[in-house]
């Protein structure tokens, strides 16, 4: 039985070359301050090199009721596909 499970992961790997498969990317983090709040907990975000960025919040922030107003000193997390929009993931104290 080991033989045949051994072969048939032999057989996988010659069907998927290792390099075929792509990693995650990473995603980019920034401080910011919140400019203003927008509709249906979303926000714009002004990045510490100037952009301003929409950001919403992540799910944790939500589980745990965390509030965040304007001016607040926040993360955000963005990914490289996509630099306009951002998830906060991050509240200053």
């Amino acid at each position: 039985m080991r033989q045949i499970i051994d072969n048939y992961a032999e057989y996988l790997s010659r069907l998927i070359p290792e390099n075929t498969l792509m990693a995650k990317e990473e995603a980019l983090q920034m401080d910011g301050t919140v400019l203003e709040t927008l509709p249906n907990t979303m926000f714009r975000v002004e990045l510490e090199n100037g952009h301003v960025v929409t950001a919403h919040i992540s799910g944790r922030m939500r589980k745990h009721y965390i509030r965040i107003m304007t001016g607040d000193k926040v993360t955000v997390e963005m990914t490289p596909y996509d630099l306009e929009k951002g998830r906060i993931v991050y509240r200053e104290k």
